[in-house]
């Protein structure tokens, strides 16, 4: 028990892997260096947009690739996934949370290949959900003004305003402790397998969290994200 525990805290620890120079010198900025999540993210980032380039190349209106056809297939599927889930008001915001829902998927199935996700940060998932909120009230005031926005903070009645300014906080901290507990806990689980039945099963068990759920967990955030958007953008 003692073991999974310190592969745990290793497994969660945000270890330091890039240090600035010229950055260590700023406080609260570059003193402990670039953590490891960010410099996944970097890659992550990196591998998406040399993908996106060499399968956009060469576009065509008439005639088009087998190549094309399928990216177009993949992207159509995808924005119309995002856009059933948010909505007509909601549709301008499709690009951005289908960018994350690829985003979260590839980061929670990275690990496969040997990297440690980001999600596995606490930060890089309260990053995402901080993100989320600031476009779910954005949404709500472009869709409403400034004034219906703040009016919405009283209804139905003036006494439960409290309750819906607390909605503020607790809206990002659900998302952002969902993504991170799911990941926690398949990671745990699959250390508890490998105690028990440390052949096979677990190689099994692990193809089914690091592709199946991975993808659930970041449809489930996309999904709540775009339901919030939702919300804020009906119009009685």
């Amino acid at each position: 028990m003692d073991a999974i525990v310190e592969e745990l805290q290793e497994e969660l620890t945000c270890a330091t892997t890039i240090k600035i120079p010229f950055l260590e010198k700023i406080p609260l900025i570059g003193s402990d260096g670039i953590a490891e999540s960010i410099v996944v993210t970097w890659i992550l980032m990196a591998v998406l947009i040399l993908f996106a380039f060499i399968m956009t190349r060469n576009l065509k209106v008439h005639n088009i690739s087998k190549r094309q056809a399928v990216i177009e297939l993949i992207v159509t599927k995808i924005t119309g996934m995002v856009e059933g889930m948010v909505g007509e008001d909601g549709k301008r915001y499709v690009t951005y949370l289908a960018t994350v829902l690829i985003y979260v998927v590839i980061a929670n199935i990275c690990g496969i290949f040997g990297f440690k996700s980001p999600t596995k940060d606490l930060n890089v998932t309260i990053a995402l959900a901080v993100m989320s909120i600031i476009l779910i009230e954005y949404a709500g005031i472009h869709r409403k003004g400034v004034g219906k926005w703040l009016h919405s903070f009283i209804e139905p009645v003036p006494i439960i305003a409290p309750i819906n300014v607390l909605e503020l906080f607790i809206r990002p901290l659900s998302l952002c402790m969902r993504l991170f507990g799911n990941i926690l806990g398949a990671f745990v689980i699959m250390e508890l397998l490998k105690l028990v039945v440390p052949i096979f099963v677990p190689a099994v068990f692990s193809l089914y969290f690091d592709f199946f759920d991975g993808a659930i967990q970041a449809y489930v955030f996309v999904f709540l994200t775009s339901l919030f958007i939702k919300e804020a953008t009906e119009v009685e």
